[in-house]
């Protein structure tokens, strides 16, 4: 079957689509974390972005693609709270409904930022047939356009506007580590980078209990049905088909940690950043962490996906006093 991949093209036609709605998020840099890893990283901030992550631009983009007679009767998705959220605003500020498919185990976190938007929420089982069969529910029932979290090529390409302000930032990286999930952002960024420069490396971060990508890459085939166990809530579904088709024409590397690495990366992050992110977004210094030999002397940028996080629940114990 003809997957039809986004370009380039449609990437800066996604930002020019997007701008003034989407914050220009900005780009860290931090001595000890560069010591550290024995390379030079350039965080971009997308934890900052509205509603807390990355997944505003896809949605952002998605939205503003569609016409009028099209936006009327809303849209649709399911997620487990960023995509939701994300889409939940960008439908709100064009004036139209969000129904959100949300699997009853999100986050407290994440369930409220979805609600906080105005969006509709349906909640049901969690697992990727219940998602889907109540999606398809819920748009028999109201006509609303459906948004797909990773695979729509809207939102791939909003995804890839992160990118492209990366590497306008920083021209100079030879390297781009971002997290894996659905691989909206993985697919995004890998046609932005290899479109700025053919040679630059391009790494997916996966948890060691999610690690469908790593093994579809190794094999050659997607899972239908991959196991998940791992405290990444926005890495666990499997990866998509025109994600991995994108993952396999730009040549994406994909590395793994655990989740005590995850966490330890997290911490770190908060300590040397000073920011609030979550464990998806940390899985990128984790694997740069283990996997040193990858990365050693290199420039590399990292795209912080996300930053909501139950601040009631952190992954860590506090230090005795």
């Amino acid at each position: 079957m003809q997957i039809d991949l986004p370009t380039i093209e449609d990437i800066h036609a996604a930002r020019r689509r997007i701008a003034g709605q989407v914050r220009i998020t900005p780009v860290l840099q931090n001595a000890a974390l560069d010591q550290l890893s024995a390379a030079r990283l350039w965080f971009k901030c997308e934890n900052l972005q509205h509603i807390g992550a990355f997944k505003f631009r896809g949605a952002s983009n998605a939205v503003l693609s569609l016409t009028d007679e099209q936006a009327q009767p809303g849209v649709l998705t399911h997620s487990s709270g960023n995509h939701g959220a994300a889409l939940g605003l960008a439908a709100r500020l064009r004036g139209i409904p969000a129904h959100i498919v949300v699997p009853d185990n999100a986050p407290a976190i994440k369930l409220a930022n979805m609600r906080e938007t105005g969006a509709i929420l349906h909640l049901c089982a969690a697992n990727l047939a219940s998602r889907e069969t109540t999606a398809a529910g819920v748009q028999a029932e109201t006509g609303a356009s459906m948004i797909h979290p990773f695979t729509d090529p809207r939102v791939i390409a909003g995804q890839g506007t992160a990118a492209l302000e990366l590497l306008e930032a920083e021209p100079d990286l030879d390297t781009l580590v971002v997290p894996v999930g659905g691989g909206g952002l993985l697919s995004g960024t890998a046609i932005a980078a290899h479109a700025h420069s053919a040679s630059i490396r391009v790494y997916a971060a996966e948890p060691e209990g999610a690690a469908d990508a790593y093994r579809a890459m190794q094999t050659g085939k997607r899972e239908q049905n991959p196991a998940a166990d791992t405290i990444c809530d926005g890495l666990r579904t499997g990866i998509g088909e025109t994600n991995f088709a994108i993952m396999q024409r730009e040549r994406v590397r994909v590395l793994t940690a655990s989740d005590d690495e995850i966490v330890a990366a997290m911490r770190l992050l908060w300590d040397r950043l000073k920011l609030i992110i979550e464990p998806s977004a940390a899985v990128c210094l984790a694997v740069i962490l283990r996997h040193p030999s990858e990365f050693s002397a290199r420039r590399v940028g990292i795209v912080l996906s996300g930053g909501n996080v139950d601040l009631q629940r952190l992954p860590w114990r506090a230090d005795p006093p």
